[in-house]
């Protein structure tokens, strides 16, 4: 679900101006001009859907672990094993983005004529947002499935100790007249990086989101991000993290909890993995037809009565397809301390501040 960011502070800058601008950014960390161009849609287009947690806010951390030595800005996925409807990526310690990117195109192209295909992909490194892998799969009248691993931020039902990440997934479901139901969530009451954009405005999280260190819950962002993110839905929430987690890394070799890293001495450098399922639903159903019962679905959701201080009902994906059409038209909003860490990353790199100065 999009994440409001409001507040006279934050600026609006044209989309295509800052892909460009994001672009540029990663050909100066020593990314082929390709690749950066893939790594600027997908981290512009998840701010355009509203999701800022996993935008243009990871850029100046993504450039300075490429200018450390700890990304490969040149990394090159590559299959290692191929055995019928299953694939294996070894990403070549890229960014995530460009190792999921690659695995699920492959996947999409397998299940053309094995109808099921997935791919484990290890070798890699943080992702972003898990929709914008799933959705590659919309185009092909397909169902595309995405989850990946991340650092620790939870603890098991029950504990205090951070040794389970929220382990997002993301599922896209083609409709005909509809929007496509597209649904990317983690198994934690909020993504660490909404948490930091509450911390950087000033603003007090909700109920729920997190505890602190000693697994109190609070909605001090300070505490939050130093204690723990609470599990959705209690023991369910700890219990979908623990498989998006194993589906993620020990089908490709990838490191899994712990081991990944923490967050005081930051994340291992191509230790992290990503798995993708694609359904051709032309293998089960007509696409026509299938297609037509989903927008009987959304349609059916849409009709239905409301609930007493509730103005209209959504599916999901909804709220990210209008938060993209309007922004594409004002602007996308980024806060004032994203765009100054965008500032210094272009300084370290050696262009210009450009529409973020």
């Amino acid at each position: 679900m999009a994440t409001v960011v409001g507040g006279s502070e934050d600026r609006r800058i044209d989309a295509g101006t800052l892909e460009r601008f994001i672009a540029d950014l990663f050909v100066g960390a020593g990314v082929p001009h390709e690749d950066a161009d893939l790594l600027s849609e997908i981290i512009v287009g998840t701010d355009l859907r509203g999701i800022y947690s996993h935008g243009c806010a990871l850029v100046p951390g993504y450039i300075d672990r490429m200018i450390g030595g700890q990304i490969d800005p040149r990394g090159t996925p590559r299959v290692v094993r191929d055995t019928g409807a299953a694939l294996v990526v070894d990403g070549g310690n890229t960014l995530g983005h460009i190792g999921l990117t690659f695995g699920m195109r492959r996947a999409i192209e397998r299940a053309t004529t094995t109808g099921v295909a997935a791919v484990a992909v290890g070798g890699t490194n943080h992702c972003g947002a898990m929709a914008s892998y799933a959705m590659l799969a919309l185009p092909h009248h397909m169902i595309g499935i995405a989850t990946t691993n991340g650092l620790p931020t939870m603890a098991w039902w029950g504990g205090i100790d951070r040794i389970l990440s929220i382990n997002p997934v993301g599922i896209a479901i083609p409709a005909g007249e509809e929007p496509a139901i597209v649904i990317d969530f983690s198994f934690g009451g909020a993504a660490r990086g909404k948490i930091a954009i509450h911390h950087q405005k000033g603003l007090p999280l909700p109920e729920g989101w997190a505890t602190d260190a000693d697994g109190v819950p609070t909605t001090d962002p300070a505490a939050a991000l130093g204690g723990l993110v609470q599990p959705a839905g209690g023991y369910k929430g700890t219990s979908m993290a623990l498989v998006m987690g194993i589906l993620s890394a020990l089908l490709s070799g990838a490191e899994y909890g712990t081991d990944l890293g923490d967050f005081v001495n930051g994340p291992k450098p191509g230790r992290d993995g990503q798995f993708g399922l694609v359904l051709n639903v032309a293998a089960f159903e007509d696409p026509a037809r299938f297609e037509s019962r989903v927008d009987a679905i959304i349609r059916q959701i849409h009709g239905s009565r409301v609930a007493p201080g509730v103005n209209r009902i959504l599916i999901p994906g909804e709220l990210e397809v209008e938060a993209e059409r309007r922004y594409r038209a004002e602007g996308v909003p980024l806060t004032v301390g994203t765009c100054r860490a965008l500032a210094d990353a272009a300084a370290k790199v050696g262009v210009g501040p450009g529409p973020v100065r």
